[in-house]
């Protein structure tokens, strides 16, 4: 799905559905005044600054200042492969980073075309990281039309290296075809490239990578002196070309221009082996026959070309660097099997597709630094030339969503994508919620999206760069100096989404309100137990709202209507809503057509008609007894085919409502309006294993419609994997089929959590 439909959707809640059989009078209660006045002594908020209050950081310490976030572990993270958007590349977690990545020119119908960003239109058969722990190894296949190339990922740290240690790619590429049928050469380039636009020298390797493989060196204060260093037991062409710029986010087109001006004069296709005055970047050709493989190492904290240099080197390329990538694949594939326990009743097939998975989610995590836009409030009266204020500049160390359409980070995706993460590598885990709680303003709120630098800005159509002040979101963590962060947090939460919760609201708010309530008793159970206690006077508070949010009773009064056996959404709704096409008036341009929602009845305070996931919310969180009456006709909603299911998984919205796979907008395509979404059917799977395990009357009945479930949904990812290569952002209700983004390996890496049925350990 295009990033103008995530954008426009993921800020809603997917609509419920139900009738108005209920008693009016409960959509007055009010919330506890003596909870939401208690604000103001839980916060204690600074003086009013003089800047506007959304681009205000939180008067706290910031997190990654601490301790824990220091030192060794810190130090351990600094390279990696946190250049997402990219088939391969290399930075070091600070703002202007020495940087490197691949291209490589593809083949398709006799045209060559470069790549370099993951893009759909390069037709990849597949790619992806089939193995990565997140710190200092992993292995990526990106299938091209007529080759396979492999690149291997691997830090080293030894007493002598600078900052950060070591690290050595292996680049190797094959064929299915015999290599007398491989007549073309495959062109790798290889660059490296300083962001901050210091100067960086040539080595002496171009010429003869056997006798002399240094390609460049230079001088950075986090590293000290670095080479970079080529070696290939293949018969390997080199050429270079050297340019000056900040602009790398463009370095493709550069290195595609300079490659057309080689072209057209010589009729060779090879960089031209000069360079511009005090290069920032140094982009290295590599031209063989396959098969052939090339390793490239980074080594740091050298001072000269000496026997300890080449030993190091020599230690990270060959026959040595092929043991350590071996051991490497071990130590993953033991860590796997220990920390997910994946029963043997799964085919192979299925366990290929769960560590692909894990090490595309790993695989997949970024470093950004940069400020976000964000949409100031009418209220604002600011004079804006380009309608947008920055937020002040920021780093994010993040999973993401999808490497080609959403390589940035995603607030609530982030949430999902932890439950697989802090199984793995808790560090990383706690590293990347600290990094997003960084980001809360005074105001508690978080921007959702972020597209932080040149690099992610350069992916997203400038109307989609804004972020708007909307909901307030929040990510939660373990870690004392967090309280402060989380209250504000919460409690801006509370302030908004109670209120929405118990409907005394402004009746002109189209927001969906049902959700609020029950994440609410999730947020206020995380409050309560991990940091405050319930017997000192602030646990009292937070357990007072708690219990509010929890009433099962007042659950029901709100929001289950016992005509449908359901519960619904409830706001301002209307069913005598359509589009039609109409021709509107531009001030400054011809009149156009377009699709234009119309709305033919005034919408009216009352239950939205609508089953879907938000339906199965209060399931979701658990608050239905297992004894309750109401746990039955859950089942039976989730169960029932004319409704939610389906034999690939769970639709999103149910086939008889009125709204199933219409278009919201004529730019806005059907997106949770039908087709079958992971973490929603993660967290179903997990109330019904919760209500399978404990005493009451539908245990059993519960266990069935899980099993059942679990197996659709497994089996259909596997299939669909098998078949494209990808995993996909969503599937399609009536065959299965993957659709919206592909390589989405955010939360549809739950599979992985489904595959080994883990849901309740924290």
């Amino acid at each position: 799905m295009a990033g103008a439909s995530r954008r426009s959707t993921r800020s809603k809640t997917p609509s419920s559905s139900g009738d108005k059989n209920d008693d009016p009078s409960i959509r007055n209660v009010k919330p506890n005044t003596r909870i939401l006045k208690s604000v103001n002594h839980l916060i204690n908020p600074a003086e009013e600054p003089a800047k506007p209050r959304v681009v205000t950081p939180f008067t706290a310490p910031k997190l990654m200042e601490l301790t824990m976030f220091q030192g060794e572990h810190k130090e351990s993270l600094y390279w990696g492969t946190y250049r997402p958007h990219v088939y391969f590349g290399v930075r070091a977690r600070t703002p202007q980073s020495l940087l490197a990545g691949l291209m490589w020119l593809g083949v398709r119908e006799g045209r060559y075309s470069m790549r370099h960003v993951c893009q759909n239109s390069d037709e990849l058969k597949t790619y992806g990281w089939t193995h990565h722990n997140g710190r200092d190894y992993g292995r990526q296949v990106l299938v091209d039309q007529e080759f396979t190339l492999m690149t291997s990922f691997l830090k080293y740290k030894e007493k002598e290296s600078g900052y950060g240690g070591d690290w050595a790619v292996r680049i190797e590429a094959q064929s299915e075809k015999h290599s007398e049928d491989m007549s073309e050469l495959v062109h790798l380039f290889f660059y490296v490239g300083d962001e901050g636009g210091a100067a960086i020298d040539l080595g002496g390797g171009v010429v003869n990578i056997h006798d002399d493989s240094i390609l460049a060196f230079g001088l950075r204060n986090d590293v000290g002196n670095w080479q970079l260093h080529l070696g290939s037991e293949d018969d390997c062409e080199i050429h270079y070309s050297g340019f000056k710029t900040l602009h790398i986010h463009n370095l493709s087109d550069l290195v595609v221009a300079n490659l057309g001006t080689q072209a057209r004069k010589f009729n060779r296709l090879q960089l031209p082996d000069t360079s511009e005055h005090s290069p920032n970047i140094l982009v290295f050709q590599i031209s063989a026959r396959i098969p052939f493989r090339v390793d490239i190492v980074f080594v740091s904290g050298s001072s000269g070309h000496n026997s300890r240099m080449e030993e190091r080197f020599r230690s990270l390329t060959g026959n040595l660097l092929t043991s350590r990538l071996n051991e490497k694949k071990d130590q993953f594939d033991d860590k796997f099997a220990k920390c997910f326990n994946i029963s043997d009743e799964l085919n192979p097939e299925a366990k290929v597709v769960s560590k692909a998975a894990l090490g595309n989610l790993l695989g997949g995590i970024g470093y950004f630094y940069g400020q976000s836009k964000i949409s100031p409030l009418p209220s604002s009266n600011l004079k804006l030339g380009d309608n947008f204020i920055s937020y002040w500049p920021a780093e994010l160390y993040t999973a993401v969503p999808s490497r080609p359409f959403f390589p940035r980070g995603f607030l609530w995706d982030e949430g999902f994508h932890q439950l697989l993460i802090w199984r793995w590598d808790v560090h990383i885990s706690l590293d990347i919620i600290g990094h997003w709680l960084d980001l809360m303003n005074i105001e508690g709120w978080i921007p959702r999206e972020q597209i932080l630098g040149a690099e992610a800005l350069s992916a997203v159509c400038p109307r989609l760069q804004i972020a708007l002040q909307a909901a307030k979101e929040l990510n939660l963590s373990g870690f004392a100096r967090c309280v402060g962060a989380l209250r504000k947090g919460f409690w801006t939460f509370v302030d908004i989404k109670l209120s929405f919760s118990c409907h005394s609201f402004d009746p002109s708010s189209e927001s969906n309100n049902f959700l609020f309530g029950v994440l609410g008793h999730y947020l206020l159970d995380w409050m309560i137990i991990l940091f405050l206690g319930k017997e000192n006077e602030i646990g009292k508070e937070y357990g007072l709202t708690a219990r509010l949010l929890s009433d099962f009773e007042l659950l029901n009064k709100m929001h289950f209507d016992y005509t449908h056996g359901a519960y619904f959404d409830y706001g301002n709704h209307t069913e005598q809503v359509r589009l039609s096409w109409q021709l509107m008036k531009r001030a400054s341009d011809y009149p156009i057509h377009e699709l234009v929602r119309e709305v033919s009845e005034e919408p009216v305070l009352r239950l939205v008609p609508h089953i879907g996931y938000v339906s199965l919310f209060p399931f979701m969180g658990r608050l239905i007894p297992p004894d309750s009456w109401i746990l039955e006709k859950q089942l039976d909603l989730i169960s029932n085919r004319s409704t939610l299911w389906t034999n690939f998984g769970l639709r999103s919205l149910a086939k008889t409502s009125s709204l199933y796979m219409k278009r919201n907008t004529e730019h806005d395509p059907p997106y949770w309006r039908g087709a079958i979404w992971m973490n929603m059917n993660y967290l179903i799977l997990s109330s019904l294993n919760h209500y399978s395990k404990v005493d009451g009357p539908y245990r059993e009945r519960a266990k069935i419609v899980y099993t059942d479930l679990r197996d659709n949904l497994i089996r259909n990812v596997v299939r669909n994997y098998n078949q494209t290569g990808y995993l996909w952002e969503q599937y399609d209700q009536k065959k299965g089929k993957g659709k919206g983004a592909r390589l989405f390996t955010g939360w549809t890496s739950l599979v992985l959590l489904i595959m080994a049925e883990a849901y309740n350990e924290c």
